[in-house]
C-alpha cells in the first residue's frame, strides 16, 4: 500500500510541478495574464509549486525504505522521473495543441521503462 501511495502522490505533485514550470508559457496567450511581469509570474509558479512540495515530501518520506519504504533512493527518483515525462506528455499534448508526439519521443520513453526495469532488477 506504501508503493502505491508513494506513485499516486508523486502523480499529484509531478501535476502540480508541470503546471508550475510550464503552465505560465501557455497562460502568455490568456488575456487575464498576457501583461503579467517575469516577477509576477515566478511568484505565481512558486505558488502553484507549493502544492508540489506538499505531496512530494510526504511521497518521499512514504517510499523511502529509510523511513519504512518499499523503495530505495533511486528506486523513488526512477520512478519520478518516469511520472515527471509521463504527466508532462500528457500535459503537452492536452495544452498545448501545436507540440507532437514523435517516434523519436516514443523510443525514449521505451528507454526510460528499460531504465526502470534495469534499476528494480535484483
Amino acid at each position: 500500500m506504501k508503493g502505491l501511495n508513494t506513485i499516486l502522490l508523486l502523480i499529484m505533485s509531478n501535476a502540480f510541478m508541470t503546471m508550475a514550470w510550464y503552465g505560465h508559457l501557455k497562460m502568455k496567450s490568456m488575456s487575464r495574464f498576457e501583461n503579467m511581469s517575469l516577477l509576477a509570474v515566478i511568484l505565481f509558479s512558486w505558488g502553484i509549486a507549493f502544492f508540489e512540495y506538499l505531496l512530494q515530501v510526504p511521497a518521499n518520506r512514504i517510499g523511502y525504505s529509510g523511513t519504512g519504504g518499499p523503495y530505495s533512493l533511486i528506486e523513488l527518483k526512477v520512478i519520478q522521473e518516469v511520472i515527471s515525462i509521463s504527466v508532462f506528455t500528457l500535459f503537452t499534448l492536452v495544452v498545448f495543441k501545436n507540440e507532437h508526439f514523435r517516434i523519436n519521443h516514443l523510443i525514449g520513453f521505451v528507454f526510460l521503462v528499460l531504465a526502470v526495469y534495469f534499476i528494480f532488477k535484483k
